[in-house]
């Protein structure tokens, strides 16, 4: 009797969809919250609430900036920008699961805003979600490294294809004055932590 193909279960490919749609759910949500967040600066506080929402380098009431620097930006551009980044970055690292998604934001915004309050030019304001894409960035191309299965080292390799050249970003002198590539850098370093710290041991 010849053998029959093994078709993926019903249960498998719902259970597939429903954690594809909880991924996109939550990385589109998290980008709302941002957009919530600029249309009020914008309208209500005409840009002000980057002062209070921003990173101040070595400054105590800037640090207060440092886990709410990501959700704040320097204009509707700015957020455009990092929003398209954002959804295609956030989208593969949500591809390791809701709770590892959460894990990466919450350690490259930290590490990200931490890292631009030690060693950031004195005296400037730090906004945007751009350290954050970095943190992401960060962790797909070093979970590869770290786990070194077949899958992850692929889509490592992808990535850095594609977004390879971004990291130029980080380098001081290559990018203009108004950019912080301090942010870049430190949340880059945030992502690659989370990927060591959170791989998963064969």
């Amino acid at each position: 009797m010849a053998p029959r193909p093994v078709r993926p279960s019903t249960a498998t490919t719902t259970s597939f969809g429903s954690e594809l749609r909880r991924v996109v759910s939550v990385v589109a949500t998290l980008i709302a919250v941002m957009w919530g967040a600029e249309i009020v600066d914008q309208f209500v506080f005409a840009g002000q609430l980057d002062r209070l929402m921003g990173v101040v380098p070595r400054s105590g009431y800037g640090a207060v900036g440092i886990p709410l620097h990501a959700f704040a930006h320097g204009g509707f551009g700015h957020l455009i920008s990092n929003s398209v980044a954002l959804a295609v970055l956030g989208t593969i690292v949500g591809g390791y699961g809701v709770r590892e998604f959460a894990r990466v934001t919450v350690m490259s915004v930290l590490i990200g805003g931490l890292g631009v309050w030690l060693i950031g030019p004195p005296g400037t304001v730090m906004v945007g979600a751009s350290g954050l894409v970095f943190g992401y960035l960060g962790y797909v191309l070093s979970r590869g490294l770290f786990e070194r299965r077949v899958g992850s080292i692929l889509l490592s390799l992808v990535v850095a294809l594609t977004y390879g050249a971004t990291l130029l970003q980080m380098v001081p002198g290559l990018v203009p004055d108004h950019v912080s590539w301090q942010g870049h850098l430190c949340g880059l370093l945030g992502g690659v932590l989370a990927a060591r710290r959170f791989r998963r041991r064969r």
